[in-house]
């Protein structure tokens, strides 16, 4: 089984393990692809580029318009101003501004997540349908080193998994050591800065 959007390699993983045949391989790859998916569920986001392409939002108001992450600014924005599906007027840079200001938040890069209405325009807004269309590279330009490390750590979990039947991990001195449930908590503490909060109402 190949990599999929991946945040940590085979051989980073197997170093991580010290394994070094490739018996296990196939195992260690979905391990690897397991953890990315539940850290990228766990986040609200992925973390890898996932190219150009056209997306449809609702503004919160006319403001405001949170958007999915993009990793430029490189981006063409259209909005609907009479019915859904017919995006009449194109913007210009000068009428919008990306969010988080210089791509920085928490004191490291992060693509936009939200553009601010600024210029001659403002954003349709009618009860949540949608009337911004937005091109654009979606995703995350480079992975964080946090994001990569906590899917070591999760891969190598998931992996040892397979060595605990039944979750039971090993014997102590009051009994079974079963494994624990959920994200493992070191990698939850990797990728708590970066989860997606969105808010509701």
């Amino acid at each position: 089984m190949a990599l999929t959007n991946a945040y940590c390699t085979l051989n980073e993983l197997k170093a991580a393990l010290r394994i070094t045949d490739s018996v296990d391989d196939t195992l260690l790859e979905n391990a690897i692809n397991a953890a990315a998916r539940l850290i990228d569920a766990y986040a609200d986001r992925p973390f890898y580029n996932q190219g150009t392409a056209v997306r449809y939002y609702a503004a919160n108001d006319n403001f405001i318009c949170p958007i999915d992450d993009i990793s430029g600014t490189a981006i063409t924005l259209e909005t609907a101003t009479t019915q859904a599906g017919v995006y009449d007027v194109t913007w210009q840079p000068s009428d919008y501004q990306l969010e988080p200001l210089n791509g920085i938040a928490n004191g490291q890069a992060s693509p936009y997540t939200l553009i601010r209405a600024v210029g001659d325009y403002l954003f349709p807004s009618f009860q949540g349908q949608t009337f911004v269309k937005l091109t654009a590279v979606f995703g995350w330009a480079a992975t964080p080193v946090q994001i990569q490390q906590a899917n070591l750590l999760q891969a190598s979990r998931i992996y040892k998994r397979y060595e605990s039947p039944l979750g039971v991990a090993g014997f102590g001195d009051f009994g079974a050591v079963r494994v624990g449930r959920a994200l493992d908590p070191d990698v939850a503490q990797l990728v708590d800065p970066f989860r997606r909060i969105t808010n509701v109402g």
